[in-house]
């Protein structure tokens, strides 16, 4: 579960042409902060605001080439501007990657960056020995829900109140995130539940989800 330099990064999750990844040096934290809190307001209430806080990429992210730390983060650049911020997580005792953060500025939204980071976090998961992948999308983009559903990940369920987001001006609530996931194993791989070990809510849930495992 080792993270990619950024040449390794850019040929597993190739992005669109003109566009490229740039490493997250510590000079780079105030542009960084600057321009994720002017992307993305909402950013500055709830789970995401970390992201504003200096602090937090000194103690948690991977920062001028240091690839020991369990967040990584990389810029994405149009030129030398930068245009894009992508961040994931790796969990190595259960080999998961978590999909933490990816935010584009408004002007370059058009140019379908989302959609090649989305594939290729696939082929990174892979290339690092991950089996299983996962992130929490808000209920007010359904776009983003939609982006995750064509690449293939199981909507499995909703978080009550695991976020806060502004809801209104002035107002900031708990909201429900929905928990988007993708295996990266083959099924011969995983041990599936018996069926007469699940609660009848339990099995109902499941065979929803999973209509052809039990």
């Amino acid at each position: 579960m080792n993270w990619p330099v950024i040449q390794a990064l850019a040929m597993l999750a190739p992005l669109p042409a003109g566009y490229r990844y740039g490493r997250i040096d510590t000079v780079h934290i105030p542009e960084i902060i600057r321009s994720l809190d002017t992307w993305y307001p909402e950013i500055r209430v709830g789970v995401s605001s970390c992201y504003l806080r200096e602090d937090f990429y000194r103690e948690r992210v991977n920062l001028d080439g240091d690839l020991d730390r369990h967040i990584y983060a990389a810029r994405i650049l149009h030129g030398d501007e930068m245009v894009g911020f992508w961040s994931f997580e790796r969990e190595i005792d259960s080999l998961a990657i978590y999909g933490r953060l990816m935010v584009v500025a408004p002007h370059h939204r058009g140019a379908t960056i989302s959609r090649h980071t989305m594939a290729g976090t696939e082929a990174l998961g892979r290339a690092m020995g991950a089996a299983f992948m996962y992130t929490m999308v808000t209920l007010r983009d359904p776009y983003a829900q939609r982006m995750l559903e064509s690449a293939g990940y199981r909507l499995l369920g909703f978080f009550p109140g695991r976020d806060r987001e502004e809801v209104s001006p002035g107002v900031v609530k708990r909201v429900y995130q929905g928990v988007y996931a993708k295996l990266l194993v083959p099924p011969d791989r995983v041990h599936w539940p018996d069926a007469t070990n699940l609660s009848p809510k339990a099995r109902s849930l499941f065979q929803l989800l999973f209509p052809d495992r039990v």
